[in-house]
């Protein structure tokens, strides 16, 4: 039954008709050698299952779009790749600001222990995590890309004050997460912030 879709034409097309048997056979063909391929590039199993899967979604999503004359194969392992940066940019965004929250800590915490800060660090990136999707959002903006509430404003079409309103309410939860002993060490964290921890 699935034999015919050997043919790329014929595979372009059924995808574009959302034939399910199509999209099927694209992914029996192609992923294994997928996994392959994103785990060479980020060598961990879980993610590169999550860079794959997201590749097959978002074929599927604009299967509409696709040209007869693409070539699956090649579309495939270039998307592979290009999710794999995306990861990456994420990884290095991410490790900056645990670098800055360690000096926080180091600075916050009298007698130098790292079991506690590394608690610490564990407690703030769960609740971040956790935070509202556009709460979260605006946050990570404000504190981790470093912009400024009136370029946040723009990037996202929002006004000043309802940035503003989402970074405090950030703050809040991120608080009453943390709890009050942690209290300090946020003031130190986000000590160049104009928005009190309150």
């Amino acid at each position: 039954m699935k034999r015919h879709f050997n043919d790329q034409d014929i595979l372009i097309k059924g995808l574009k008709n959302g034939d399910e048997i199509a999209y099927v056979h694209l992914i029996e063909q192609y992923h294994n050698r997928l996994c392959n391929y994103a785990n060479s590039l980020i060598k961990d199993d879980l993610i590169a299952e999550d860079i794959v899967q997201n590749v097959f979604v978002q074929i599927w999503e604009k299967r509409k779009k696709l040209k007869h004359e693409l070539s699956l194969e090649s579309y495939l392992y270039k998307s592979v790749h290009n999710k794999f940066i995306d990861e990456y940019r994420k990884g290095k965004a991410v490790m900056a600001l645990e670098k800055k929250y360690m000096t926080a800590l180091e600075l916050a915490i009298d007698e130098k222990d790292e079991v506690q800060e590394q608690k610490i660090l564990t407690i703030l990136f769960d609740a971040i995590h956790q935070l509202p999707p556009k709460c979260k959002q605006i946050f990570l903006m404000s504190k981790k890309e470093g912009l400024t509430n009136i370029e946040i404003s723009q990037c996202l079409n929002l006004s000043k004050k309802t940035v503003e309103n989402q970074i405090t309410k950030a703050f809040r939860i991120l608080r009453n997460k943390m709890g009050e002993k942690y209290q300090t060490i946020l003031m130190v964290i986000f000590q160049n912030t104009s928005n009190p921890v309150s």
